[in-house]
């Protein structure tokens, strides 16, 4: 049984055989949410789960009744949960931290979490105590799942299925609203409350096996039977109240609500395939044709959205559409369709067509799918017709310029890729990474660090900021700040251990004199034992969760 119920988790299917392997294993081959339902069951068994605090409900501003939080877990005590489950997601191949297809999805998110805490769906506690990160993962499978925490997990599945950003929307607004209703501190609570029944039953069952073996079977098995349809309904429950919350935040997002629609719509489809076809009362979510009708019923009286406003934003989603479609692994003879698909549609250099969302998609993935072929040459022709027809739609124009620097980038051509990343703002983080990586692949490390200092000041949490911030340290010979940097890096994917270890080995190259050039040596040394005083105490803590659990 899943510990939380997923937008799709009805239209799942394995995504590879490599989910068939055990969790001992070093790499945690388990798909992706089986993984989070393994290790929410493995603390909860251990103990992780404790009753001394209860969390307040959040506030909401609908009018329907909630179904109360019920939860005894703390929002702390959550978050703390979640970050252990999100650093086996960081450490794995699958997690993908892509800057192009992260500001298309943070484009979306930010504003459902501001029409969150507009409606008062999202608590000034949780709001504080909570990650709100979105984590991107390679995974062909149409998911997205909510992790303890305020974690939510993104397949490139879903963002190559959906038709327009406002399909994307209705997914990720129905994971924000399991997180902010509290469904997952509820559902444990729930688990915790079923343990009784199936105790009782295996008691009850050592009672009666030597009379009756048969007996003994039966009693086990109807007291799992009452436990486990009590644990279906909670989540059928769980489900309308995320639909019916997550339609309200992404309406007021400025997102159309017909979104809802037809993302069930696709999922019912997808189902046709693997859908055991149950009673609604024998499963976990809601049928999809019973939230298709309520979807509908709530679009009667929607506002109409706005997320269509910036012209070319239908194209942008076509092109991150096709980028996620590249990303998801999908092999040799796939990518291969796709550079065919895009010569098929290639217009003629005098043609005077307009760029539909189609035909961004297809010019942008068969460019994108040969520079993962490596054929460069075959690439250009396609990126430089969508930079043309793009010039003029605000919404899809970064994209393809970002797409030409990236080119430049993987084909080696350095000079190129430096020169056309002067015309970009830097004010999206796709657009600093890769001006970043442009401008230190030229030498011209001083320049990057000074722009990528500024940026981890007000996003402490991003890794690649801080990678790209030591190699450019590291080009300056300033190497006790590299290493602090690539100490940053990992705590912002929470690997505390090995971050304390980079800042411990900071703290010697200071203390041997070999901390580098043009630095101030005091300041530098103030900074890192601060940081080596924090770190210590994470690692500390996170041993003595460990040790309790046990």
């Amino acid at each position: 049984m899943s510990v939380l119920p997923t937008f799709s988790s009805l239209n799942r299917t394995p995504s590879r055989s490599r989910d068939l392997a055990l969790p001992t294993q070093r790499r945690l081959r388990l798909g992706w949410m089986s993984r989070i339902s393994l290790a929410c069951w493995l603390m909860l068994a251990a103990g992780s789960v404790s009753q001394a605090q209860l969390s307040m409900p959040p506030v909401r501003a609908s009018q329907l009744p909630s179904l109360g939080d019920g939860s005894d877990f703390s929002a702390a005590k959550e978050r703390r949960l979640g970050d252990r489950i999100a650093l086996s997601i960081f450490r794995d191949p699958d997690y993908i931290d892509d800057p192009v297809l992260g500001d298309y999805v943070q484009s979306i998110w930010k504003p459902l979490m501001d029409a969150a805490r507009a409606r008062g769906e999202l608590s000034a506690e949780l709001d504080e105590r909570f990650a709100w990160t979105v984590m991107l993962v390679r995974d062909r499978s149409v998911n997205a799942f909510a992790l303890p925490g305020g974690y939510l997990g993104v397949h490139t599945g879903l963002i190559a299925v959906v038709s327009s950003a406002d399909e994307l929307a209705a997914v990720m607004g129905h994971e924000l609203s399991h997180v902010t209703q509290r469904h997952i501190s509820r559902l444990m609570t729930q688990q915790q409350q079923a343990m009784p029944w199936l105790i009782g039953a295996m008691i009850v069952g050592a009672l009666v096996a030597s009379r009756s073996p048969n007996a003994a079977n039966a009693a086990i098995v109807g007291g799992q039977a009452v436990a486990a349809q009590g644990q279906l309904n909670f989540s059928r429950d769980m489900e309308r109240e995320a639909d019916r919350v997550g339609f309200g935040v992404m309406v007021d997002a400025g997102f159309e609500a017909t979104g809802v629609s037809s993302m069930f719509e696709k999922l019912q489809q997808a189902s046709r395939l693997n859908d055991n076809g149950s009673f609604p009362y024998l499963r976990s979510h809601p049928l999809t044709t019973q939230r298709i009708a309520e979807a509908r019923a709530r679009i009667q009286t929607a506002p109409p959205g706005a997320s269509q406003a910036v012209p070319g934003s239908a194209q942008l989603h076509g092109m991150m559409s096709a980028r996620a479609r590249a990303l998801g692994d999908p092999g040799a003879d796939a990518l291969r369709h796709m550079v065919d698909e895009a010569g098929r549609a290639m217009p003629s250099a005098a043609s005077t067509e307009v760029l539909t969302p189609a035909l961004a998609a297809s010019l942008y993935g068969g460019a994108f799918a040969a520079s993962r072929l490596r054929e460069f040459a075959v690439a250009r022709p396609f990126a430089a017709r969508l930079k043309a027809l793009a010039a003029t739609l605000p919404g899809a124009s970064s994209a393809a310029n970002l797409l030409v620097i990236e080119l430049d980038l993987e084909d080696g051509k350095m000079a190129e890729a430096a020169a056309e990343s002067r015309f970009a703002a830097a004010n999206t983080r796709a657009e600093l990474m890769l001006q970043a990586r442009a401008l230190l692949a030229v030498g011209r490390a001083a320049e990057v660090s000074d722009k990528l200092q500024t940026w981890v000041v007000t996003h402490p949490k991003d890794a690649l900021a801080w990678q790209l911030l030591s190699n450019a340290w590291g080009r300056q010979n300033q190497f006790s700040r590299a290493v602090r940097a690539e100490a940053e890096s990992r705590v912002a994917q929470l690997d505390y251990p090995a971050a304390l270890d980079r800042l411990r080995a900071a703290q010697e190259l200071l203390r041997s004199g070999r901390g580098g050039a043009d630095q101030n040596m005091h300041i530098e040394s103030s900074i890192v034992d601060t940081r080596t005083r924090q770190v210590a105490a994470l690692v500390r803590e996170q041993a003595l969760e460990d040790k309790v659990d046990r």
